[in-house]
């Protein structure tokens, strides 16, 4: 058994500068930008508490959006993906980012979000 769930849309956005697109993509949401950011890389846009976490991450392939799904067993749960038809690309730094049927991008992380033991589907293996 273990368990997973939408935890954030990220917005990849080619070039070094995470911090103009994060000015642009804050203004356009309605979000707080982030003040100290750990890694300049990635700029987490603060919402409401309960809402989908929103990142900017600065990328060397071309700008799209992509989903991170979060899990409290990412091995079982990119299992799970396969299963249903995703393609495991690679593994970047403890998260593994994967390909749908149909082209699409996303990633399988950690938890993320501080409810997630409460909200996250149960999958039984």
């Amino acid at each position: 058994m273990h368990k997973s769930r939408l935890a954030c849309l990220v917005i990849d956005c080619e070039g070094p500068d995470a911090e103009t697109h994060e000015a642009f993509w804050a203004a356009a949401l309605g979000r707080e930008r982030e003040v100290d950011p750990i890694d300049p890389k990635y700029r987490d846009l603060t919402g409401p508490p309960g809402e989908l976490r929103v990142l900017v991450q600065a990328v060397d392939h071309p700008s799209r959006v992509h989903l991170d799904i979060e899990t409290d067993d990412i091995p079982a749960e990119v299992a799970r993906l396969e299963r249903l038809g995703a393609t495991r690309l690679r593994e970047i730094k403890g998260w593994v980012v994967m390909e749908a049927p149909s082209g699409h991008r996303f990633c399988v992380v950690k938890p993320q979000r501080p409810d997630f033991a409460e909200n996250a589907t149960v999958w039984n293996d």
